[in-house]
């Protein structure tokens, strides 16, 4: 799974570790908790989905058995607002 963010899209990091996304179309912003934020510049250096969840569940161990579907989910959720690239 590649991704990539819309070109209308900027993200900016924030302290504590979070991100915030803002659709310049929209001018609406959106801030991802430091865990979204870290599953996200993971999957747009180039991992993937797998290797995302892998990261999620060593740095979070209580997350591990949910960590696929949570990275999914967070995916599914940046592009249903249209923040992703397709």
């Amino acid at each position: 799974m590649s991704i990539a963010l819309a070109a209308y899209v900027t993200a900016v990091d924030t302290d504590g570790g979070a991100m915030v996304l803002l659709d310049e179309r929209t001018g609406k912003y959106r801030q991802l908790n430091p865990t979204g934020a870290l599953v996200l510049r993971l999957l747009l250096r180039g991992a993937g989905a797998e290797d995302a969840a892998a990261a999620l569940a060593e740095r979070y161990p209580q997350a591990g058995a949910r960590a696929g579907e949570d990275v999914a989910r967070l995916v599914e959720a940046l592009r249903r607002a249209g923040l992703l690239r397709d």
